[in-house]
């Protein structure tokens, strides 16, 4: 899972080496901390949110077979 969120956001943004997907797991749910270069943000965001809501609804599509929660956030 974070590998394929890795190569969704460096696909994205004009710094793919500053891509970092941070995992904090615990029993019950899975949160992937994205981090990006601060000029990549907008672009990982994308207009009123779509493309970072696009991200969760491919990571959750992907995560099916899990049995706990996912989810994404993007920080700076």
């Amino acid at each position: 899972m974070k590998d394929l969120i890795t190569v969704i956001a460096k696909a994205l943004v004009d710094h793919p080496d500053e891509v970092n997907v941070l995992v904090d797991e615990n029993e019950r749910d899975i949160t992937y901390k994205l981090s990006v270069h601060p000029e990549d943000i907008g672009k990982v965001i994308g207009k009123q949110g779509r493309i970072a809501k696009a991200l969760r609804t491919v990571v959750t599509s992907a995560a099916v077979k899990e049995s706990k929660r996912v989810s994404v956030e993007i920080v700076s």
